[in-house]
């Protein structure tokens, strides 16, 4: 079996993008920023339907999602998996009113094996029209990779969502993205709660970071053998980019002696109005045979939150990247010549170096541009959604969060 090759390689329209559906890389299979395109035009004719006829048949929403999720199962089939192997799962949708018809086509194709999921609204897809963007890691079968859900006491499921909330597979252990309810999702949880008379009595910010740190991660991860201090990855989600020193500050407080690669970046909104934050994490266990090992990189200090990477066998998780020194963003042009230049080519080459979430659409292409460049047109799957502006730093357009396959791990 190749280490790698790409899954369903496409080129996209007319362009000279080309896209792979997904990445087998030894037992894993990622497949990255699925939306429900036909790649020529946009939008799928089964998805968009009859213009005369729009409450024809499935609502939108749900046609959607079949679609997305019918062509998954047919990449990971042809590649010799299958649905019960999927370990992890993430949604980014531009409106809350796609969320419960994706979750009831979820259901239906995966029925009672739903694994650790994170959603969360973005402001705009990279697909005209689409509603949810997906992306899955799974596994091949066989040789101990069986997931296996954990018992997490205390770690309560959404109902509607109804996913696994901590997953063991192999030496990994996966956490689905977690945010500071209760279990019958109507509050927030007492120890995350500040009430709003009580001016100075906490921040929400930390409040909802501490308990979630305390109250959920730790738990879930400890009850598929793992631990915080064996964690290798986590994504961070804001609804207010300005919560971030005061979150970094809760975050380092239990990482910073041991720290897993971080990526933190704004949402648009949460399954709750009152969270402020949500995060999902995956580790290894404690008495696996795959260690943690934290890579240093110093160049590349001042361009993340956390470590430069860490690896845990065959895997290799990078911080999120942006192009920046201690000083803020790096320049790429002068401000007078802007439009003479391409800044976020730049800013990739730059984020690039020092090794797809897009602050603005329209940078997407030239942001591809420098990815062909690198891998000599050799396709990979990518996923690029625009968040709520601002960015954390200001001038910065691109922020990077990548997954590496590590050969010979």
């Amino acid at each position: 079996m190749a280490d790698a090759k790409p899954i369903g390689p496409i080129r996209i329209g007319g362009t000279d993008i080309h896209y792979a559906q997904g990445m087998r890389a030894g037992p894993w299979l990622f497949f990255t920023g699925h939306e429900a395109s036909d790649f020529e035009r946009g939008i799928a004719a089964a998805v968009a339907g009859k213009p005369g006829l729009p409450l024809d048949g499935q609502a939108r929403y749900r046609r959607e999602a079949d679609y997305l999720l019918a062509r998954l199962a047919k990449l990971i089939a042809a590649e010799g998996g299958d649905l019960r192997h999927i370990v992890r799962v993430d949604q980014y949708y531009p409106s809350a009113l796609a969320v419960n018809p994706y979750q009831r086509a979820r259901k239906a194709l995966l029925k009672d094996y739903v694994p650790p999921s994170t959603s969360v609204l973005m402001e705009e897809m990279l697909v005209v029209g689409a509603n949810v963007d997906v992306s899955m890691l799974a596994v091949l079968p066989g040789e101990g990779r069986e997931p296996q859900a954990a018992r997490a006491g205390g770690v309560p499921v959404p109902q509607h969502s109804g996913f696994i909330p901590s997953l063991v597979c192999g030496d990994y252990v996966f956490v689905a993205g977690q945010m500071p309810n209760n279990e019958a999702m109507t509050a927030l949880e007492p120890a995350a709660y500040r009430a709003p008379n009580a001016v100075w009595n906490g921040t929400d910010i930390r409040l909802q970071s501490e308990f979630i740190i305390t109250g959920r991660l730790k738990p879930a991860l400890e009850a598929g053998g793992s631990s915080l201090a064996n964690a290798i990855k986590a994504q961070v989600y804001l609804t207010d980019i300005n919560d971030l020193p005061e979150f970094m500050d809760v975050w380092n407080g239990y990482f910073a002696a041991n720290p897993c690669a971080l990526t933190v970046v704004a949402t648009k909104g949460l399954a709750m109005l009152e969270s402020k934050i949500e995060i999902n994490i995956f580790g290894v266990r404690d008495a696996g045979k795959i260690r943690k090992e934290i890579i240093e990189h110093k160049p590349s200090q001042a361009m993340r939150l956390g470590p430069a990477a860490v690896r845990a066998g065959d895997l290799l998780c990078l911080s999120a990247l942006y192009a920046a020194d201690e000083n803020g963003a790096l320049p790429s042009a002068p401000s007078g010549l802007r439009y003479f230049g391409a800044p976020v080519q730049h800013q990739m080459r730059a984020v690039l170096d020092a090794a797809d979430f897009v602050g603005d659409l329209n940078l997407a292409y030239p942001a591809l541009q420098v990815w062909k460049e690198r891998l000599a047109g050799s396709p990979i799957p990518f996923g690029i959604v625009r968040m709520p502006a601002p960015m954390p730093i200001p001038g910065c357009d691109v922020i990077m969060d990548a997954w590496v396959y590590c050969r010979g791990g």
